[in-house]
């Protein structure tokens, strides 16, 4: 059969990929639930291992599985719905402020020679009608976010069921040796690469949620709480997550303090949140993960436009799914891996394993 030219394989494959991924795009609805249900069950599933060790049985360890799954999926319900709830309880007893403010910020821009259209739209992030408007798409979202909720609910039951099913019949083939040892190790450090980023954003983003909110409240911005919930959720989103954690407390300092209370606030994320999410955090999770500071980066924006703002959280297992399926089996890519920041001592160890295959 006469093989095709590598540049038309690479062109019939990206044409695959942009069909799967619009056929993603399409179902995300059904499909983002789904993945978040996967993460939880994966984060939670290292907890049948000691049950099962100690005799009990199957049914009492997936069921423990998915108790702990749902006590986490509750946690981040709890934070939501909370921060929500006081963010939109807040913004009408700030309407006069911020009205202030835009007019403040207004006058300014104009000083600098903007027209009045142009400095009315840089501004209208402040009007309280637009807030308002922000605070009930939020409230929206919520309760989108509750709907969905129920089918996460589900996918977990039936995903930690499977996940026991998957794990015996592994353990069976394994012992009459029908097992793929080279299968084995790209699903084990995947699973473990999903772990351990998950573990490491949430330790730092404990702490740096902890500091943000102490350091809130002693300089006197509003509802420090809800700030710190929002960092700590943020934490999760790579690269861009410090941002989008900033701007929301930066704004409501600049309402209620002027601009040495926002400048505080941003001296204040700077110090904290660069320090640790873009400075110490990335070695963490690029040691747990292996991937590249321009995928993981590149990867919020793909998935958040995939599958909605979920995709963000979501960005690195889904980014390590992909490559574990497509180019982690392909022998032949070994370059593409390194170049998706795959470490080193990885390849080298495949590379040794198929060297005592072939000396075999």
């Amino acid at each position: 059969m006469k093989e095709h030219p590598h540049a038309t394989r690479v062109l019939v494959a990206l044409a695959a990929a942009v069909v799967v991924f619009a056929g993603v795009w399409f179902a995300r609805d059904l499909l983002a639930p789904a993945a978040l249900a996967a993460v939880v069950v994966v984060i939670a599933e290292p907890v049948r291992r000691p049950l099962q060790r100690r005799g009990l049985p199957v049914w009492v360890a997936s069921t423990v599985v998915i108790v702990v799954a749902y006590l986490i999926l509750a946690f981040i319900a709890v934070l939501l719905v909370y921060a929500s709830a006081q963010f939109v309880r807040m913004l009408p007893d700030y309407a006069d402020e911020l009205r202030a403010a835009a007019d403040g910020v207004l006058a300014w821009l104009e000083g600098l020679g903007f027209t009045t259209p142009t400095a009315e739209t840089a501004t209208g992030w402040l009007d309280p009608g637009t807030l308002a408007g922000v605070a009930a798409g939020i409230a929206d979202r919520v309760l989108g976010f509750a709907t969905g909720f129920f089918f996460v609910l589900a996918y977990v039951i039936f995903m930690t069921i499977d996940a026991a099913r998957l794990r015996a019949a592994a353990a069976e083939a394994s012992a009459h040796r029908f097992a793929s040892a080279r299968g084995d190790a790209i699903a084990t450090r995947y699973l473990t690469g999903v772990r351990r980023s998950y573990v490491v954003n949430a330790v730092f983003g404990a702490i740096v949620a902890v500091l943000d909110g102490l350091l809130l409240w002693a300089v006197g911005v509003p509802v420090p709480v809800v700030w710190a919930i929002l960092a700590f959720v943020t934490n999760f989103i790579p690269n861009i997550g410090f941002v989008i954690g900033l701007v929301p407390p930066a704004l409501l300092a600049l309402v209620v303090g002027g601009w040495p209370l926002m400048l505080l606030v941003i001296a204040i994320y700077c110090l904290i949140n660069v320090t640790l999410q873009v400075l110490v955090q990335p070695k963490f999770v690029s040691d747990a993960v292996g991937l590249s500071l321009t995928l993981t980066f590149f990867s919020v924006a793909f998935w958040t436009f995939v599958i909605g703002p979920l995709g963000a959280i979501l960005s690195v297992p889904l980014t390590l799914l992909v490559r574990a399926l497509l180019l982690e089996p392909d022998r032949g890519a070994i370059t593409v891996r390194r170049l998706t920041g795959e470490s080193e001592e990885v390849l080298r160890s495949e590379a040794s394993g198929r060297q005592e295959t072939s000396a075999r």
